[in-house]
C-alpha cells in the first residue's frame, strides 16, 4: 500500500480508470459477438444497426484515448470485411 497521500489518490484514480477501460472493452467485444450472431441468423437489419453502434463505441474509445487510432481502424475494417463476405 502507498504511504503518501498523493500515491494513495493515484491508486484510487487508477482503479476508476481500469474499470472504465474494462467497460469499454467489454462493450466492444459484446457488440462484435452480437454482430456475429446476427450474421449467422442472416438478420441484415440488425447487423447494420449493430455495426453503426460498434463503430460509434470504437470511435468514442479512440476519442477518450482508450484505443489507438490504427487499432480502431483495424477492428472496424475487419468487421466490415466479414459483413461484406456474407
Amino acid at each position: 500500500m502507498p504511504i503518501k497521500k498523493a500515491a494513495y489518490k493515484d491508486l484510487r484514480q487508477n482503479k476508476k480508470r481500469k474499470l472504465a477501460n474494462l467497460r469499454v472493452d467489454r462493450q466492444i467485444k459484446d457488440t462484435a459477438k452480437k454482430i456475429e450472431q446476427a450474421l449467422v441468423a442472416k438478420n441484415m437489419d440488425k447487423v447494420t444497426e449493430l455495426t453503426k453502434s460498434f463503430q460509434k463505441i470504437v470511435d468514442k474509445a479512440v476519442q477518450h484515448g482508450q484505443l489507438k487510432k490504427n487499432t480502431a481502424a483495424r477492428k472496424k475494417s475487419r468487421l466490415v470485411k466479414k459483413i461484406s463476405k456474407k
